[in-house]
């Protein structure tokens, strides 16, 4: 443990972030390794794994400075976030080809505190599967650049 804790202090903050996709993979494998860590019998295997947990973290790096240095990297390696709902109306196409049910979707509503449908101004798929509900009176045309809108089709 004291192992990840360096490569994470080494590494920075956003190790273990959930803020892509490619992060969230790597949380899960860093995770597997700790338990195979925590089950090995032999120092070799302790070795083994601990090799693989900083060639996770440099490749981690390696792509982190990628996607922040070329947009070309970042669209190959990045899904788009997708709209499911826009000014209170929920996009059926949307939710068909995310494939998430209208239910699961009025459960994230009712989670954020959504109390009147037409008081949401987007509900959207975030890359990571989270959903982020924005809701209230206004809303800042920044916070939904580069999200695929499928409401108009």
């Amino acid at each position: 443990m004291l192992w990840v804790v360096g490569l994470v202090r080494i590494n920075g903050l956003r190790s273990l972030s959930k803020m892509t996709n490619f992060d969230f993979i790597m949380t899960v494998a860093m995770g597997s390794l700790v338990a195979g860590a925590a089950q090995a019998t032999k120092w070799s295997t302790v070795a083994q794994v601990a090799a693989a947990m900083a060639g996770l973290f440099l490749f981690q790096h390696v792509v982190a400075r990628l996607r922040k240095n070329s947009d070309a990297f970042e669209t190959a390696i990045q899904n788009e976030p997708i709209l499911l709902m826009k000014n209170g109306e929920i996009c059926e196409k949307a939710l068909e080809i995310t494939r998430v049910a209208r239910s699961d979707l009025i459960a994230k509503l009712r989670e954020a505190n959504v109390l009147d449908f037409a008081k949401v101004q987007a509900v959207v798929l975030e890359t990571t599967g989270d959903v982020s509900v924005l809701h209230g009176d206004d809303l800042d045309p920044v916070l939904i650049q580069n999200i695929r809108d499928k409401t108009g089709d």
